[in-house]
């Protein structure tokens, strides 16, 4: 018998999941950021196998269900796309809830999942819809402008919603899915420009994710994105950790109150709903400045309490996105490892 793996496909919002449930081997021990380490030196290859052709294609991100080491969860997960690793996928864990409540591992209500960058809860909803809330998120830094060969200045936005992102207003594309390809290859400029100028974000970490955003299409949506991801596919969907990176943004330019609605539309046109609330000491001063425009009746949260010049600086403003989407089961299937197979491990 040749070793197997069993694996769900999924979409949310038209970005496929393909979540690996049972087989394959055991993908070591502690934290999940130790684990993904070890698998992308150890067991890389079936990432691979999973993703690349003739099994996958080059748009397919990977979802591995692991146990988690978090104790305050029920499941950990690995994500992983056509050139590596992911530290969150907002739409893959969409995908993920949709193909356990499948195998009948979970029903509606509030599940926690541990992943390499920290616990995202989860809502299940009785209509299949999911409302995952994402690690916390945060603008890292607001209009850094950087020359991008054959397009000229370029500014935009550098920030955390699970993986590091640009996110450029002033771009003048088409936001349309007939331009994608102008699409693809404008944000891919873009990147090369941010890694050749040395504009990383945390700790020198790569700037992989792309975001164009503009107008919706819909009226009833807020805006609408196209995100450029790590392997240079799009997303179809509206990006869960990109509309949380969206969310940071609006948050720290005070574009967008906490609670209320924000409804992202995708390149296809699908739509993520989400919302923000403050997190940590963001939150503890957010508080203390309601409460002092309160007292002093002022119509926004800016009177300065009595012995405070000015406000405490606590640097990066961090939100708890809320993200709310579905995803659909589309297949299933078993994997088969033949080591006959000269593309066993993908092409």
């Amino acid at each position: 018998m040749h070793p197997t793996l069993q694996y769900l496909d999924t979409h949310t919002a038209g970005e496929p999941t393909r979540v690996v449930y049972a087989g394959g081997p055991e993908l070591g021990v502690g934290p999940l950021s130790s684990r993904v380490a070890q698998v992308r030196a150890n067991l890389d290859q079936y990432r691979r196998a999973l993703i690349h052709e003739p099994r996958g294609w080059p748009v397919l991100v990977g979802a591995w269900l692991v146990p988690p080491h978090n104790p305050a969860c029920t499941h950990g997960v690995i994500f992983f796309n056509n050139v590596g690793y992911l530290g969150m996928c907002g739409h893959g864990l969409i995908g993920v809830v949709a193909a356990l409540a499948h195998l009948g591992q979970i029903t509606p209500g509030e599940w926690k999942f541990d992943t390499p960058v920290g616990e995202v809860g989860v809502m299940y909803h009785t209509d299949k819809r999911v409302t995952l809330t994402n690690v916390p998120s945060y603008c890292h830094a607001r209009d850094v402008a950087v020359d991008v060969p054959g397009i000229g200045a370029v500014m935009g936005d550098v920030a955390w919603g699970g993986n590091w992102f640009y996110l450029i207003e002033q771009h003048g594309q088409r936001l349309e899915l007939a331009n994608t390809a102008d699409l693809t290859e404008y944000c891919l400029r873009v990147r090369r420009a941010l890694a050749a100028s040395g504009i990383t974000g945390d700790d020198g970490a790569e700037i992989d994710h792309i975001e164009l955003f503009g107008p919706p299409v819909n009226p009833a949506n807020n805006s609408r994105n196209f995100v450029l991801c790590p392997g240079g596919e799009y997303d179809r969907s509206p990006c869960g950790t990109g509309t949380s990176a969206k969310l940071a943004c609006l948050a720290a330019r005070g574009k967008l109150a906490a609670g209320q609605p924000w409804r992202q539309e995708s390149i296809l046109g699908t739509v993520f709903s989400g919302e923000y609330r403050w997190e940590g000491e963001s939150a503890k001063l957010e508080a203390t400045r309601h409460e002092a425009a309160r007292e002093h009746s002022s119509p926004a949260p800016s009177h300065i309490p009595p012995g405070l010049t000015s406000w405490p600086d606590i640097g990066k403003p961090m939100i708890l996105p809320r993200i709310t989407g579905a995803a659909y089961v589309t297949s299933a299937a078993t994997l088969v490892l033949d080591p006959e197979d000269p593309f066993c491990w993908g092409l």
